[in-house]
């Protein structure tokens, strides 16, 4: 099976990091987040003292930055500068964060050079919200997740107790509805469907169905090259 480029996008918490994980490990591609270079971004912004609205300062500091993604004992660690990052950038307050400096016309150029590159040689899943629409226009196969509302909050708030995160299932749905919100009417690429991508609804799939529905389509893919 030839290597592919693989482009998932969709709003928070359809499962588009867990199974774009699960796909790169089931086909040995590397897989690239583009949402935690955001929210790295955001929280390197914030340790430093920069508004999120500072759109020179934030850009300056995102072209500095060294990403790594490694698969660690099944998981995947995201690192910055060599210092792992894994955990606190999945804090809402980064997550909103991240979407204001995603904003940014001059912060996105910063990255998207990057993510290019990273997709550029084929055999890779990068997940985000821009990926199928702005960063590979051209990926062999693009993805777009979704899910209702209430169950994407139930699954977000699920996981914050799992970390021992304190909140309420309406704050959850609240924060997730006013992040997709923000980027869906963002001027700079808004998120969206790519106008070839297969939508793939996860309301009622668990996340190993999902995964499966996804390399059937990769197969698919690969096989005919339609």
């Amino acid at each position: 099976m030839r290597p592919l480029t693989i482009a998932i996008d969709g709003p928070g918490s359809a499962g588009k990091g867990t199974i774009a994980r699960g796909v790169a490990m089931q086909l040995g591609y590397q897989y690239v987040d583009t949402g935690a270079m955001y929210r790295a971004v955001a929280l390197r912004a914030l340790r430093e003292g920069l508004s999120w609205s500072d759109e020179d300062g934030v850009a300056a500091l995102a072209r500095q930055l060294a990403f790594a993604f490694q698969f660690r004992d099944g998981s995947l660690r995201v690192s910055v500068d060599g210092e792992d990052l894994t955990h606190a950038i999945r804090e809402d307050t980064i997550g909103m964060g991240a979407s204001q400096v995603s904003k940014l016309p001059a912060v996105r150029a910063a990255l998207l050079e990057l993510q290019r590159s990273l997709g550029a040689a084929g055999g890779v899943v990068m997940d985000g919200r821009d990926i199928g629409t702005v960063v590979l226009p051209d990926a062999d196969l693009k993805i777009y997740l979704d899910a209702d509302l209430e169950v994407r909050a139930l699954r977000r708030h699920a996981e914050l107790s799992r970390r021992g995160e304190q909140t309420t299932l309406a704050d959850v749905r609240r924060a997730l509805d006013a992040r997709d919100r923000q980027d869906m009417e963002r001027s700079v690429a808004p998120l969206r469907a790519a106008d070839d991508a297969v939508r793939l609804d996860t309301t009622e799939l668990t996340i190993h169905r999902s995964t499966q529905k996804v390399l059937e389509l990769v197969r698919e893919r690969a096989e005919t090259g339609a």
